[in-house]
């Protein structure tokens, strides 16, 4: 049975490095003012691939993967998610965030309503789905990240790991092909960091393309297909966690490791 499923893992990975990506960045570049904040970015995504962007404060990190959903503008090159250029073109706009879900360092919840209604905004608004189907939706996943009960409570009466958990679901309730997490731990006490870090390893692990930056290298080495390493506004190093960490190529990686891995 092992062996099945092995079998069955390698087939999915060479099926999905053989498919079209979902997302390229080719030559993409981004100015605040003068400061070039992202250098000719290039790259590729594949389906159900899983990739932690790494790098010191300031290196471009949460500026490329907002660029995706244009929570940002590029200013030149070409950025393609799942089929369709992102230009200006609010409709292209609109398409692309349909099938991409972002969840970021703060919660964002309606703190006036309750879990269910902040779950069930956007599929009733955006997606025009009943009322009664969205609920439904939303439990799914409120199940999904083990806090069920919380469903009639409001985000005040729930702690931090509970809100980014939420945040999660919401994100989900919008059926997203690829999901973006900005540093989605860094504002939780650390008591708090494994529960979201669980949830975020049973998507991974569900075949969801997901973008992360984090510094939780634990969760790079145990869900990364390849982990990327940004610093002023380039990337500078990607590859497999098990070469990434055991053997850098770039005295730039290799400091910053030895930086954040003995803290």
């Amino acid at each position: 049975m092992a062996e099945t499923s092995a079998v069955q893992g390698a087939n999915i990975a060479r099926a999905n490095a053989e498919a079209a990506p979902v997302i390229t960045m080719t030559a993409v570049n981004k100015w605040y003012g003068e400061f070039h904040v992202l250098k000719n970015i290039n790259l590729s995504v594949a389906p159900g691939e899983r990739i932690v962007i790494c790098g010191p404060s300031g290196s471009g990190k949460s500026t490329l993967i907002r660029c995706l959903n244009r929570l940002e503008e590029h200013q030149s090159g070409t950025i393609v998610v799942n089929g369709t250029e992102l230009t200006s073109d609010i409709r292209q706009v609109d398409a692309i965030r349909a099938d991409v879900g972002m969840v970021f360092q703060s919660f964002n919840l309606f703190p006036h309503l309750s879990i269910l209604d902040n779950l069930c905004l956007g599929p009733v608004w955006v997606k025009k789905m009943p009322r009664a189907e969205a609920e439904k939706t939303a439990m799914m996943y409120l199940e999904r990240v083990r806090i069920p009960e919380q469903a009639h409570k409001f985000p005040g009466q729930l702690s931090g790991g509970q809100q980014q958990r939420v945040a999660i679901a919401r994100a989900l309730c919008m059926s997203p092909k690829i999901m973006l997490f900005d540093e989605p731990t860094s504002a939780l006490d650390p008591e708090m960091v494994k529960e979201v870090l669980d949830v975020m390893i049973g998507l991974a692990r569900g075949g969801m393309t997901m973008l992360c930056v984090t510094h939780e290298m634990g969760f790079a080495k145990s869900v990364a297909d390849r982990v990327m390493f940004m610093d002023r506004g380039e990337i500078v190093e990607q590859a497999p966690p098990s070469e990434f960490f055991t053997n850098p190529k770039s005295e730039r990686t290799r400091a910053f490791l030895s930086q954040i891995l003995d803290n």
